[in-house]
């Protein structure tokens, strides 16, 4: 049965949190406060927090930059997955995936669909893992970030959770590189 085990011991994950957005500054981020928030009640560390324009390069510039921190485990974005002429966060952010988490996509696709409906269709909202650090590309709405973090992350960021997640494997995320 899934949930949380209280036997187990709960280990805090370093998480960075990036806000794309040429609109909001950051005075006016609401996805990356509540993100920030819901970590931070979770007991995470939060390991950086940075709004960039929506621009490739910043973003993959400061992703890059915190896969090289090893104090960091996971980056969650927030903003720039939709599908106009600006929204180019997946673009920046899955060159650098060295495995890709489709399931991620797929049940934010799920939950979202239950709130919002078929526009939920509107979200590129997308995971995967590079160089040992979890990055989630999450859609820049307050309602999207919760239910990301309420139905699927708050649980896989959580050693506690079973039958698995994705604490427990995170030492042997980098093992093809060893030896």
């Amino acid at each position: 049965m899934a949930g949380i085990d209280a036997a187990s011991t709960f280990i805090p994950v370093c998480i960075a949190i990036l806000t794309i957005s040429d609109t909001r500054t950051a005075a006016e981020d609401k996805s990356g406060n509540l993100l920030e928030a819901m970590i931070a009640e979770a007991g995470h560390t939060l390991a950086g927090r940075k709004l960039v324009r929506d621009d490739v390069d910043a973003i993959r510039g400061t992703i890059q930059s915190w896969i090289d921190d090893r104090a960091v485990d996971c980056v969650i974005t927030t903003g720039g997955t939709g599908f106009t002429g600006r929204d180019v966060t997946p673009e920046a952010v899955k060159p650098l995936f060295e495995k890709e988490i489709e399931g991620f996509a797929i049940l934010f696709h799920m939950l979202s669909y239950g709130k919002v409906g078929t526009s939920t269709i509107q979200s590129r909202a997308c995971a995967g893992v590079a160089r040992g650090t979890y990055i989630f590309c999450l859609p820049g709405s307050p309602g999207a970030c919760r239910d990301a973090w309420d139905g699927i992350l708050k649980l896989q960021l959580d050693a506690r959770h079973q039958p698995c997640n994705f604490v427990e494997i995170m030492p042997r995320l980098e093992e093809h590189r060893k030896g």
